[in-house]
C-alpha cells in the first residue's frame, strides 16, 4: 500500500465553499425568529462559527440539519441572554460582582440530575463506571472480575460515558424522550457513531424532533479531543516511514520540542514495524489531545497476537532485528502505553504523549 494512503475524517471535512453555501438557509432560520438585521447577522456569523468548528465531526448528510439546529439554539442563546440582563439591569451601577442567590439552587439540582442519570444505568454499568471514574481501578483487573477483556471493558466503559451524558441532560432539563427514536439518536450523537447516526437517519430526526434538537448541541459540541485523526494502513515497510513522518508531523502541530518529536516517531516505528512483521495488515491512528495537550496513537493488527504480553514487555525481549528498543522501549518513550492481545484475533497498543510530561 503506497506510503501516502491515509483514509479518515479529514477527508469528509466540508470545503469552505460548502460551508458558505449554508449562509442563505442560516439566515432564513435566524431571520424568521430575530427581527433587527444587524443582530442577525451577528447570529448568522455565531452560527456558521460553530458549524465550522464542528464540521470535522459531522456527517456529510448531516451538514444541513445541523446548521439548523445550531441556529435555533444560538436564537434561544440570545433570548436567555436577553431575559437575564433585564433581570439583572437593577445592578447595572453595581461595581462589585452581583451574587448568585440561585447557586447553591443550581449545584443542587446538578447533583441530582447527576444521580438520576447514574440510577438509569444496569447495575452493572453503574459498578464498573464507578469503580473505573471514582476508585481508579484499570480495565484489566476490571476485566479480571467480570471475565472479560481489558479491550471489551474500556468499549463497555464508551458506551456507558455516552449513555449517562444523555440521562443526565435529560433529567437536568427534567425532559422525557417524546418518541422511541429519540434515545438510539442520542446516543449516537454522544457516543460520536457515525455510522450509528446513519443508521437511526439523525439528520432527519433533529428536523422533526425539539426536545433531541435542543439536546444535539451539548452532545455535539462536547470537547472532543481530536481535530482530526491521521489513519495509516500498514502492510509494508514503506508505511512504517509514513506513519512516523505523520505522528512527527501531528506532533508538531501540537508543540513537541524536537527531542520529543524524535521520540514520539521511534516509539511508532516500534509498534508499527511490528504489525509488518508479524501481521497480515494493520493501521495507524494519530490523533491530536486539547485538553490536557498532548497526541495518542493507537496501532491495531489482525495478527496472531501475543501469546505472553508481559514477556513482551520485558527489556531485551526481540523475536527480529528491528531498533534494539521493541514493546519495552517504545513504553519509556511514551507516557503512557497499554497493549491489548488476543491469540489469533490481533493486537492494540494505545500510547499517548503529554505536553510538558517528563
Amino acid at each position: 500500500m503506497a506510503a501516502a494512503g491515509r483514509a479518515g475524517p479529514a477527508g469528509d471535512r466540508p470545503s469552505p465553499a460548502e460551508i458558505t453555501a449554508l449562509i442563505p438557509l442560516v439566515r432564513r432560520v435566524v431571520a424568521a425568529r430575530v427581527p433587527d438585521r444587524a443582530t442577525a447577522d451577528d447570529l448568522v456569523q455565531e452560527t456558521l462559527a460553530r458549524v465550522l468548528a464542528a464540521s470535522a465531526r459531522v456527517e456529510p448528510g448531516m451538514l444541513e440539519p445541523y446548521a439548523i439546529v445550531t441556529a435555533r439554539n444560538v436564537v434561544a442563546s440570545l433570548w436567555r441572554d436577553q431575559d437575564r440582563q433585564r433581570r439583572h439591569q437593577h445592578r447595572v451601577v453595581d461595581l462589585r460582582p452581583p451574587e448568585a442567590p440561585d447557586e447553591d439552587v443550581l449545584v443542587q439540582e446538578d447533583r441530582e440530575a447527576v444521580t438520576a442519570a447514574l440510577a438509569r444505568l444496569t447495575d452493572r454499568e453503574r459498578a464498573t463506571l464507578l469503580a473505573h471514574e471514582v476508585a481508579g481501578q484499570d480495565t484489566r483487573s476490571l476485566a479480571a472480575e467480570l471475565g472479560s477483556t481489558a479491550g471489551a471493558v474500556a468499549a463497555q466503559l464508551n458506551r456507558t460515558r455516552a449513555r449517562l451524558r444523555v440521562e443526565y441532560l435529560l433529567a437536568l432539563e427534567n425532559a422525557e424522550p417524546p418518541t422511541d427514536r429519540c434515545r438510539p439518536v442520542l446516543l449516537a450523537l454522544s457516543s460520536g457513531d457515525r455510522r450509528r447516526q446513519r443508521e437511526v437517519d439523525a439528520a432527519r430526526h433533529l428536523l422533526e424532533c425539539d426536545v433531541c434538537a435542543r439536546l444535539s448541541e451539548p452532545l455535539m459540541g462536547r470537547g472532543r479531543t481530536r481535530d482530526a485523526d491521521v489513519r495509516v494502513p500498514v502492510q509494508s515497510d514503506a508505511d512504517v516511514v509514513a506513519a512516523r513522518s505523520a505522528a512527527r508531523e501531528v506532533a508538531a502541530g501540537v508543540g513537541f520540542p524536537p527531542t520529543d518529536l524524535t521520540a514520539i516517531a521511534t516509539a511508532v516505528s516500534e509498534v508499527t514495524r511490528n504489525i509488518v512483521k508479524f501481521a497480515d495488515s494493520g493501521e495507524v491512528v494519530i490523533e491530536a489531545v486539547e485538553e490536557p495537550r498532548g497526541i495518542r496513537i493507537v496501532a491495531r493488527d489482525v495478527g496472531p497476537g501475543i501469546p505472553d504480553v508481559d514477556r513482551a514487555l520485558d527489556d531485551g525481549y526481540s523475536t527480529y532485528d528491528g531498533l534494539g528498543l521493541g514493546l519495552p522501549g517504545a513504553r519509556r518513550l511514551m507516557d503512557e502505553f497499554a497493549i491489548v492481545s488476543e491469540v489469533g484475533r490481533g493486537t492494540t497498543v494505545t500510547m499517548t504523549k503529554w505536553w510538558g510530561e517528563r
